[in-house]
């Protein structure tokens, strides 16, 4: 069914599907009273969800490592609509120290904070570490996205509390999760060169991604906390990330071709899950073409992922 809706567009229990696009899941929204970061959104479905936002009104924050490009965006949204509201922030999510460093930018903004949407990403990188000595794949998609939301918790629960408003957090996951290591993910050899598939280190991060959601969203459950997390696949884009790919990459897109979604359409679903009023009090779950679906096993598995926060958690704090 989950094939057919992807090939047709047909829409799901939700009213929408594969074919809609970020405009229409957020038709007649006003977001004017909300703040939203997204990480990446100088490019791609991350531009577009930014662009999106700020059509609806909210008070977007770019986090990007690219100044230039993140400038660049600010400018494009600004001339197709002026009265949007656009800062863009120094954020590389390779590197602990400028995690840090963006938290200490962002705060002094002394602005609410209601939706986090963890895009940024790489994907099917040569085997590298990070200026923190953790593979680049696991490093950029999962432990910088894990200590900014962590670092940005308090501000989004004093956010919900003062305002009355739901606080969200989406995690850009992707259908990738299902293809990672014999173990879901490879806790004690996270940085070993001989046992390093970057395809298989790609969905481990996704993966991840997924636990840190699910994770999350039975702590806030449980403390009360009026903030929702979701983990959302965007479907299959053409976007930047495709970068490190090779001619197997092409091969498929090119027999897959009906499969494939625009950018609009790709940031459909965090648009979404972000913003549609539909959603309130739903946490983690899994989306797909703005529809929740069943993630895998290993995604599901509680124990897994705390065995991950924990490992995340012990591994931030054993840096300099």
């Amino acid at each position: 069914m989950e094939i057919y809706g992807m090939v047709t567009g047909k829409a799901g229990k939700s009213g929408y599907g594969s074919a809609s696009t970020a405009e229409d899941v957020t038709n007649s929204i006003d977001a004017k009273h909300l703040t939203a970061i997204i990480t990446g959104g100088t490019s791609g479905i991350g531009l577009e969800a930014a662009r999106v936002l700020g059509m609806r009104g909210a008070h977007v924050i770019i986090a990007a490592r690219n100044t230039k490009a993140a400038n660049d965006s600010k400018e494009m949204i600004l001339q197709m609509y002026p009265n949007a509201r656009i800062d863009c922030l120094q954020l590389d999510l390779s590197s602990i120290k400028s995690v840090r460093s963006f938290i200490h930018q962002f705060l002094a903004l002394n602005v609410p904070l209601n939706i986090l949407i963890n895009n940024a990403g790489v994907m099917f990188c040569p085997f590298q570490l990070s200026e923190d000595g953790i593979e680049s794949q696991f490093a950029t998609n999962h432990i910088g996205h894990f200590l900014l939301t962590n670092l940005l918790l308090d501000k989004m629960k004093s956010s919900a509390r003062e305002s009355g408003i739901e606080g969200r957090i989406v995690n850009l996951s992707s259908i990738a999760h299902t293809y990672t290591y014999t173990e879901g993910i490879m806790f004690d050899y996270i940085n070993d060169p001989d046992r390093y598939s970057e395809k298989k280190a790609y969905g481990q991060s996704k993966l991840a991604n997924l636990l840190h959601s699910n994770a999350l969203s039975r702590k806030l459950e449980e403390e009360g906390v009026n903030i929702t997390i979701n983990s959302v696949h965007p479907g299959l884009i053409t976007t930047n990330l495709f970068r490190h790919s090779g001619l197997g990459m092409a091969v498929l897109k090119a027999m897959s071709f009906f499969l494939w979604k625009n950018i609009p359409q790709g940031a459909a679903t965090t648009c979404y899950v972000a913003l549609h009023p539909d959603l309130k009090g739903v946490t983690g779950k899994y989306f797909t073409d703005c529809n929740v679906t069943t993630p895998s096993n290993f995604a599901i598995d509680t124990t897994l992922a705390d065995k991950l926060w924990d490992f995340s958690t012990k591994l931030i704090d054993s840096l300099p």
